[in-house]
């Protein structure tokens, strides 16, 4: 039986591999080392804001620098006064290990609170899972419970395993929605598959329901042209993973100036940085600070 906290932290692993690329699967099974003391970080003497990224996780970051996080990191730096670049790095295994822990860049944007290979900031946003549907089926679909969903065809963005998978594909399997109505999705980047492939394969009829994590709903659902609705999944029907994180920025724990920084920031640029949350059509839930 897992403890509280036992389930708290496998929830915020496998948050990690959906918030900073939808992989994440060395960090989902406890391959990262924890990241403690290191030397002091380049930004200071340097003027620049390293940051570690993925160059191919839309709508969070890209190499071109088009996604929400790149845009967040460019308000940070520009409070602080420096320039801003680049630690890009496929978020798989060891993504920390080469990024952050080797010191090569400064910050991580889009963890969870929690997370324990970094300290965290404030929260910039909190989100959840959706149920997705199309607007035109009027399908008015609410919690899992709904016995519909039974008869339906219902997607949903998987990882490696069990152990790893999201927190909607665990609940599906509880509330007893199984067989071949359920229609796994790539929950990463590849050279094939792309996590918004669930919500094409809805705007193309070859689902009835989506479930997705919200950013990655908003945005494709945006790029679609289909009207959808989206409606948050109810922490009720959540079985031992929650549905709802709320997202930070990591840095090294010796990097308490860094941290109190941007911590001021993410306070004094709290509106323009829910502007561009808006501009991306990320829906988030409740309040972060």
């Amino acid at each position: 039986m897992q403890t509280k906290r036992g389930v708290h932290m496998k929830g915020t692993a496998i948050a990690l591999a959906l918030l900073v690329t939808l992989a994440g699967r060395g960090a989902a099974q406890g391959n990262e080392p924890v990241i403690l003391l290191s030397p002091d970080s380049m930004w200071k003497q340097k003027r620049n804001l390293r940051v570690c990224a993925d160059p191919q996780n839309m709508p969070f970051t890209s190499q071109k620098r088009e996604g929400f996080d790149n845009k967040i990191a460019d308000v940070i730096a520009r409070e602080l006064g420096d320039t801003v670049s680049y630690a890009w790095w496929p978020s798989r295994r060891g993504y920390l290990r080469n990024t952050l822990s080797a010191g090569t860049c400064d910050l991580v944007i889009g963890v969870p609170i929690g997370f324990d290979p970094v300290a965290t900031s404030k929260p910039y946003y909190r989100s959840t899972y959706y149920i997705v549907t199309r607007t035109d089926k009027k399908l008015d679909i609410t919690s899992l419970d709904d016995p519909r969903l039974k008869k339906l065809r219902v997607g949903v963005n998987l990882l490696d395993g069990d152990y790893t998978n999201t927190p909607p594909a665990h609940a599906l399997g509880a509330h007893g929605i199984i067989g071949p109505g359920v229609v796994g999705f790539a929950g990463f980047y590849d050279d094939v598959h792309h996590p918004g492939e669930i919500i094409d394969s809805l705007a193309k009829g070859n689902i009835d329901v989506a479930l997705v994590w919200g950013p990655i709903a908003g945005w494709f659902a945006k790029q679609s042209g289909v009207p959808m609705t989206l409606t948050a999944l109810p922490d009720s029907d959540s079985v031992d993973l929650p549905f709802a994180y709320s997202v930070a920025i990591g840095t090294r724990r010796s990097d308490r100036e860094l941290r109190t920084l941007i911590d001021e920031i993410l306070v004094r640029k709290k509106s323009e940085i829910d502007k561009i949350l808006m501009e991306y059509n990320v829906p988030t839930i409740g309040t972060t600070r």
